[in-house]
């Protein structure tokens, strides 16, 4: 017979991701509409270890759903990569009564509710990264929100590549990950996306390319050039250097960065964290154990957090042929 659920425990991990808190509202609203108590954990597994615990209400996480980050903070702790902080981590869980831990963030922070299993802790993780690079799911919370960031402030270099004949590059986030780069770039009609799912590590190569292609498009009439660079393809600035000595045609670099996770959540994802949310809760109370949430094909489903991170998830081909037709 499953263990009855009297009090979870919930937090968020890792880099921060807009629907965050709309995550946490939904975890402690569907838990107290079914008798659940609800402890956050600030900062991540750094509170788990240092016992940082608040109780959580109703009135608590109201007027949250629209805000970005989390209320609750969150940091990456490398600590919690050794045995004997995770064994202490499960310690201090069972000390604070917490029948069942909810874990909000990316693949780091699912490793570590893994990692908790060890030591007999129930977890429910709820994918919540920009980058959207977990294997089990369709979509993680967040990613929305960071594309739609991102796409605004591309179109508004658009304006000024546009306006002085230039070639503009533009490095997006997404770690190891090119979802990100590959929907602005759709989204904003750019020429070239440079994502490391399709790149062969020559930097040199794809100088030249990007160099040809720059070249022929201006001989065909075309007087600016939008590049999209997800992070980690060799580095954005330098790429801008060489591609003007080359060309003769002013080039400009512009990082993006940390803005990609701030900001307002879009309806997509405060609709996802609340219902992300509400399932864990749902999980939790018909006696799962040790899951990852996910969506696929538009449908809630949940999996082993293990075999969770054993999944790839590789970008659509079609999507990415698509990408290069429209940029011709």
């Amino acid at each position: 017979m499953a263990k009855s659920i009297k009090t979870i425990g919930v937090l968020t991990s890792g880099g921060d991701a807009p629907g965050m808190n709309a995550v946490i509202r939904a975890v402690v609203r569907a838990a107290c509409a079914n008798g659940i108590n609800v402890k956050g954990i600030r900062k991540g597994y750094i509170g788990l270890l240092t016992n940082d615990f608040i109780e959580l209400g109703v009135k608590d996480v109201a007027d949250i759903i629209h805000t970005g980050g989390t209320f609750l903070y969150t940091a990456r702790c490398e600590e919690f990569k050794m045995v004997e902080n995770q064994k202490k981590g499960a310690e201090v869980l069972k000390e604070n009564g917490i029948d069942a831990l909810i874990v909000i963030g990316g693949d780091g922070s699912i490793n570590g509710a893994r990692r908790l299993l060890e030591f007999g802790i129930n977890t429910i993780c709820i994918p919540c990264t920009i980058d959207n690079d977990i294997g089990s799911t369709d979509y993680t919370i967040g990613f929305d929100t960071a594309v739609n960031t991102a796409m605004q402030a591309i179109d508004k270099i658009r304006e000024t590549s546009t306006s002085h004949e230039r070639c503009s590059i533009v490095e997006v986030m997404g770690r190891g990950a090119g979802y990100i780069a590959l929907w602005c770039g759709i989204a904003n009609g750019a020429e070239d996306i440079l994502i490391p799912e399709k790149y062969d590590g020559d930097f040199d190569g794809l100088i030249k390319r990007l160099v040809d292609r720059i070249i022929l498009n201006r001989e065909k009439g075309k007087t600016h050039h939008i590049i999209v660079n997800a992070e980690g393809i060799g580095n954005t600035y330098e790429m801008a250097e060489r591609i003007e000595k080359l060309t003769g045609i002013g080039t400009r670099a512009t990082v993006i960065g940390y803005m990609q996770r701030g900001g307002s959540p879009t309806a997509k994802d405060r609709m996802t964290a609340s219902l992300m949310g509400a399932y864990a809760v749902k999980l939790l109370s018909q006696g799962a154990e040790n899951r990852v949430i996910g969506l696929r094909n538009d449908k809630l489903t949940d999996d082993d957090i293990t075999d969770s991170l054993h999944m790839y998830k590789d970008i659509d081909n079609f999507m990415y042929e698509v990408s290069g037709i429209m940029g011709r």
